[in-house]
């Protein structure tokens, strides 16, 4: 009996996703204050997952990022240094637990099979790209396919799920990056606090990635960590802080002016809106908290007249030449002064199906 259902789980077909870095272009970080942004599916990296049918449920350690077996003392600490303690090993345990209990409280009945996952990733760490929550989102989408449940769970939903499953690990984040994440392309989203309490779920509006100019991303070798950043600046927003509460309303207009902007093709006012996005994020947050490589990295760019910003919370920036392949090529030569990467960015177009564009609320 056993050798026949071993031979029906080799039949069954092996399911792979991908998801994808993520650069949010405006209003960030107002995502988790209410507010609104633009973020877009960035193609220059991604983390993939595979689902195998198998008799037993396992979840595969990837042998590089979940490594348990070293050469020496020396290597275990100089590896815990630069990659700190966890791999994607728990990501994977997360995003199975969360998406068993979303089907039970939702009586979407999960037939018993079992399988095996495993993942890979080429996300650079501590850069703010949302790598963590590509290798769920990727998962997710395998999950919602092998039990055939992806038209029962909404779109709109998932990327709270992929917060779920991260939040379980400690990880502090908003719903932007997932957002970007599930739906691919560029998404307008507000998490007006009306609707966050009545959805569960912001509005997303997914606009044509044609619509973006030629933009660049900017990192460099070995960032620093992009996790210590919403410090101090969510108590003072909870305590009522004027300046923290005024500077977000403002970070949060930067996208909604942004999509006009964009809807209109006028790539001045962008290089504006950019420029004070970041001009407004270092105000609040203060220089500490931002880094002194996060920040020189902006400066840099804003030295040959490009408009600078983060992409997420630090780690890595997204550049605008607004004058053109010329300002480019200064762009590049001062990057590499600077001992900076500078690639053009990827923009991956919307990755949603027939399927899930049927459970998008009307």
């Amino acid at each position: 009996m056993d050798h026949d259902k071993s031979e029906t789980a080799s039949l069954e077909p092996v399911i792979e996703h991908r998801a994808y870095a993520r650069v949010g272009l405006l209003g960030n970080p107002s995502d988790v204050y209410y507010g609104r942004t633009i973020s877009f599916s960035l193609g220059n990296f991604w983390a993939s997952v595979r689902l195998q049918p198998s008799d037993q449920l396992v979840i595969q350690p990837h042998p590089t990022h979940d490594l348990v077996v070293f050469r020496s003392l020396t290597h275990l600490v100089s590896r815990v240094d630069s990659e700190g303690y966890y791999g994607g090993a728990r990501l994977l345990l997360a995003i199975c637990k969360v998406f068993f209990d979303y089907c039970k409280e939702n009586r979407i009945d999960l037939d018993p099979p079992n399988f095996t996952l495993s993942y890979d990733t080429n996300i650079p760490r501590q850069m703010g790209l949302s790598g963590s929550s590509a290798i769920v989102c990727a998962a997710l989408s395998c999950l919602v396919d092998f039990y055939k449940v992806r038209h029962l769970i909404g779109v709109e939903v998932r990327p709270g799920l992929v917060l779920s499953a991260e939040k379980q690990l400690g990880i502090v984040a908003g719903l932007q990056d997932r957002v970007a994440q599930v739906y691919g392309g560029l998404v307008y989203m507000e998490f007006g606090k009306e609707h966050m309490d009545t959805l569960g779920h912001g509005i997303y509006t997914p606009m044509d990635v044609s619509l973006l100019p030629p933009l660049h991303l900017i990192y460099a070798e070995n960032p620093s960590d992009s996790g210590k950043v919403h410090s101090t600046v969510r108590q003072r927003w909870l305590n009522g802080d004027q300046l923290i509460i005024s500077s977000m309303a403002e970070v949060a207009n930067i996208a909604q002016e942004g999509r006009t902007a964009l809807l209109e093709k006028d790539y001045t006012k962008l290089a504006a809106l950019m420029n004070s996005n970041f001009d407004l994020r270092r105000r609040m947050f203060g220089d500490d908290a931002l880094g002194a490589l996060n920040i020189e990295m902006v400066e840099v760019a804003r030295r040959v007249g490009a408009a600078a910003k983060f992409t997420g919370s630090g780690g890595a920036v997204v550049a605008f030449c607004p004058a053109g392949p010329s300002q480019v090529k200064l762009l590049e030569d001062v990057c590499q002064n600077a001992g900076f990467i500078l690639e053009p960015i990827k923009v991956i177009p919307s990755l949603l199906n027939e399927v899930d564009l049927q459970t998008l609320s009307k």
